[in-house]
């Protein structure tokens, strides 16, 4: 079998852990990630792959965020309802 004119990528997709369900986690693992970005020596796959774990992290404490103030505002009128997460 010929072999091939360059080498197979090292750069193969790797299956990102899930996003914490805790908001202070998920925000840790945020915060550790735009610290390495910041640093500046990331190689560029890596800094796009923690480009796109921080978006999604991002994404998932803005949506935290979102549930709890809607949460507060049905306590200030003095409605308690069931919290779904």
């Amino acid at each position: 079998m010929p072999k091939p004119d360059r080498p197979p990528s090292t750069g193969a997709h790797i299956e990102a852990p899930p996003i914490p369900d805790r908001y202070e986690d998920a925000l840790a693992e945020l915060e550790r990630l735009v610290a390495a970005m910041e640093g500046g020596q990331l190689p560029l796959d890596s800094l796009l792959a923690n480009y796109r774990r921080g978006a999604a992290l991002l994404e998932h404490c803005r949506a935290r965020l979102q549930a709890v103030e809607e949460q507060v505002k049905v306590l200030e009128e003095g409605q308690l309802r069931p919290w779904s997460a």
